[in-house]
């Protein structure tokens, strides 16, 4: 697989959802193991082609994992799962998650403004230009809405349950990319169909934060969801740009 700079995410790397949703439509689930598990060990190259491979006569498997090669780097593996059934919140009303867009901390100090799904410095129709807020319910929650694009496929919608998950689990305040990501897709949106994405977060140990998210319609059916795992860096290392 290729992953086109696009759909980076760092101005150099791929962004972590997208490239677990397009990875993991290379995995083979059953009814036992409905969704797909995927680890990023290293930051996914844009602009040329990477090896998924398997173990000998595994590739289409299941339960087989799969790997992402750079050469001799190994970017990340996938695997299908078990069903999620950690306990799924009612979506936000799609009012809300309007409202909480305004209090999207990004606007003012961004990590990654390069970002396919949630950066500020891309151009609306190049991407997807998200922009989860924290609600007032009392909740910790973050909403945001998202009307789906002409070209939207399976790897968007893991790449929209993926950026809100952060943005709730803290990324403001503390500078994370994607470590796994575990999601299941029931349907691709149509284009222009007008969703409303839910994030929370789920704890925190050490370097380790981890979140879990929701996309549904505007009618409350649910298209997708995933848990994920954050891995906090140096924020010597990256400098958040300051919105004007």
């Amino acid at each position: 697989m290729t992953v086109p700079r696009r759909f980076r995410g760092p101005p150099d790397s791929g962004n972590g959802g997208w490239v677990s949703g397009t990875l993991a439509g290379h995995v083979r689930t059953t009814g036992e193991h409905p969704a797909v598990t995927v680890r990023l060990n290293a930051p996914p190259p844009l602009d040329r082609p990477l090896p998924v491979v398997g173990d000998s006569g595994e590739l289409l498997a299941a339960g087989a994992t799969l790997r992402l090669l750079d050469g001799d780097v190994l970017v990340a593996t996938a695997a299908s799962v078990a069903e999620l059934d950690q306990p799924l919140p009612a979506p936000a009303p799609l009012e809300a998650a309007r409202a909480a867009e305004q209090r999207f901390e990004g606007r003012h100090a961004h990590p990654f403004p390069t970002c396919f799904v949630c950066g500020t410095d891309r151009e609306p129709g190049d991407g997807l230009r998200l922009a989860p807020g924290p609600l007032t319910d009392g909740t910790g929650r973050y909403a945001t809405t998202w009307r789906a694009p002409q070209d939207v496929d399976r790897p968007m919608v893991w790449a929209a349950l993926d950026c809100p998950g952060g943005w709730s689990a803290g990324v403001a305040g503390r500078p994370m990319v994607l470590g796994t990501m575990t999601a299941r897709v029931w349907r691709v949106p149509t284009p222009g169909e007008e969703l409303v994405v839910t994030a929370w977060p789920r704890g925190a140990e050490g370097r380790k934060h981890r979140s879990a998210s929701s996309v549904h319609t505007s009618e409350g059916e649910l298209l997708g969801r995933s848990v994920a795992t954050w891995l906090a860096v140096d924020p010597t290392r990256v400098r958040p740009r300051e919105q004007p």
